[in-house]
């Protein structure tokens, strides 16, 4: 009995010493194995976080790109814009330059035009003229002398250029100063009537007192005095000069439309 006792505690004590030379070897089996698996589930982690890091960074990047790539949309559709403006400036610019080009060709026309006119001034010719008779030491108009300006009045109202010439005189009675004032009264009586009856323009007229200069008659008789007691009023016209001109100048106007066609 007592040797069946020894023995089973014998048997007891070596399992329970196997038992604890087991755990221990587990033990230092399996933990480099555990350190390994943790660092692994570490470096997984750390993994992980790179990951989430570069894609935060290509969202970052990608989102830079997308702001970047609006932003040369945006610059190459107002560059487009400006374009588009720049041409119509251009246009518009082009039809000012068209504008001022046949304004200035108008211009040159109308300035050698006017200098064709100027070169022609002395075509003016006498169209047509009066001599109104005074009395005496008078400078008042007679009925006759009205009717004889209602006439030249009527002729000119369809000329467009023409100025009149009113020209005073006297006989050789009296001074030289009266008589060039009593001429120069006389002179200011038909611009008067021509002015205020029949709105003749008074810078059409040119008038002037001349005393007794130019006498008609030379004579010194009653009947000599009487003709150089008188006012001259001379029409002269350059309508028919101007009329010349023109046709030359639609002549002109023609020929370069037909070879224009041409």
């Amino acid at each position: 009995m007592r040797v069946i006792l020894a023995t089973t505690c014998i048997l007891t004590g070596a399992l329970l010493a196997g038992g604890c030379a087991t755990k221990k070897y587990v033990r230092n089996t399996t933990a480099p194995v555990q350190a390994k698996v943790d660092q692994v589930g570490d470096q997984t982690t750390r993994n992980g976080q790179q990951i989430e890091d570069t894609r935060n960074q290509v969202k970052q990047v990608d989102e830079r790109a997308q702001n970047g790539i609006s932003a040369a949309q945006e610059r190459a559709s107002s560059a487009d814009q400006h374009a588009a403006t720049a041409d119509q400036h251009a246009g518009e610019a082009m039809t000012r330059a068209n504008q001022a080009n046949q304004l200035g060709e108008q211009n040159t026309q109308a300035l050698n035009s006017l200098k064709s006119v100027v070169s022609n001034i002395d075509d003016y010719k006498l169209q047509t003229s009066v001599a109104v008779p005074f009395q005496f030491n008078k400078y008042n108009l007679s009925s006759d002398a009205k009717q004889d300006l209602d006439k030249l009045a009527s002729d000119v109202k369809s000329d467009k250029r023409y100025f009149i010439a009113v020209e005073g005189y006297t006989d050789k009675t009296g001074s030289k100063a009266y008589n060039s004032a009593l001429s120069r009264r006389r002179a200011d009586a038909v611009v008067e009537y021509l002015v205020a009856q029949h709105d003749v323009p008074i810078y059409r007229i040119h008038m002037i007192g001349l005393g007794d200069e130019k006498p008609v008659d030379e004579a010194k008789n009653r009947a000599a005095r009487a003709k150089n007691r008188r006012v001259e009023v001379k029409v002269f016209s350059a309508d028919q000069v101007m009329a010349g001109i023109s046709s030359d100048a639609g002549a002109s106007t023609a020929n370069r439309q037909q070879e224009g066609k041409q």
